[in-house]
Formats: C-alpha cells, structure tokens, sequence
C-alpha cells in the first residue's frame, strides 16, 4: 500500500491497494485504466487531452468496470487481450476545499487497474481520443508519462511481476 497527495483541483489523497477483488462501494468507481502487455513490451497511447498515457476511462452507464477497460484499451490503443484486476486506487477528497456535494466525483471514490495480455493489435486508426501508439519497455515508461511517482512505480511493479 503506497499513498501519495496529489493537486486535482485541491488536495486530494490517493492511495494504492493491489488486490483482485474490486472494491465493496462498486457504484463510487468513477475510472479503469491498465497495463497492456504485449510480450516483454508496454502500451501507451497518447491522449488528446493528458499526453502519454496507459489506456483508460470512466465506466459508461449499464458497463462492468472489466468492460469499461475492454472498451477503453480498444478505443485508445486498438488492442484486445485477457484482463486481470490488479487493484485499484481510493480517491479521498475529504481534505480536497473545492469539493462539495455537486462535484463530478464522489468524495471517496476508486479507480481500477486491470494487467491486460494483449491477444490481439488491430491496426492503429485514432479515430477517438488518442493520435498515436507506443509500446516500450516497462522501465522506459517514466520518460513518457508526464507526473510518474511512487505509486505508478508501485502499480507497474505490480503488473511486471510475471513478466
């Protein structure tokens, strides 16, 4: 377990749990993202709006938070693959001033990590929100992620180790 504070609009704790059992309060997830392995080498896809990135996203109304990641990788990355739940992320904004009861996200809420096994690379299209694809090395990730820190490194030791 690693915990780190981060500034999203005002404080806001965040603190990693690897587990494969998804959270109690399912209904507070409010994001999936994950670990896309192709062999001995890594996705990122670069999203128009936060950069280099792994795929991921909100959980659409009436999807499984497995599905959302399936949806999500394909979108954005345009690979299929057998997923795992690697565990997820509790998102406090008790301390964060500028939440209140009419925020976007709940006060307590989780995003999910799925390992994903890539089965599949369907040709590169970038017909949503990513404009390229990269896949590199594991250790090679923190100089493409803009704001790498402890709990990344965490996250991504956590999906390596069977690698």
């Amino acid at each position: 377990m690693t915990s780190r504070i981060v500034n999203w609009d005002g404080e806001v704790h965040l603190t990693w749990f690897e587990t494969n059992q998804p959270p109690l309060q399912i209904e507070h997830v409010t994001s999936v993202h994950g670990f896309c392995f192709d062999g001995a080498t890594i996705l990122l896809v670069d999203l128009d709006k936060r950069g280099w990135d792994f795929p991921g996203g909100h959980v659409e109304a009436g999807e499984r938070p497995e599905e959302s990641f399936a949806r999500e990788a394909m979108e954005e990355g345009y690979v299929e693959g057998d997923s795992s739940l690697l565990g997820y992320i509790i998102v406090d904004h008790s301390r964060n001033a500028n939440w209140n009861e009419k925020s976007v996200y709940p006060q307590i809420g989780y995003q999910l990590f799925y390992k994903m096994n890539i089965t599949k690379v369907h040709p590169f299209l970038g017909e949503f929100e990513s404009s390229r694809r990269l896949f590199i090395s594991p250790d090679q990730v923190n100089q493409f992620y803009d704001g790498w820190h402890e709990l990344y490194h965490e996250m991504i030791t956590c999906a390596t180790k069977d690698k």
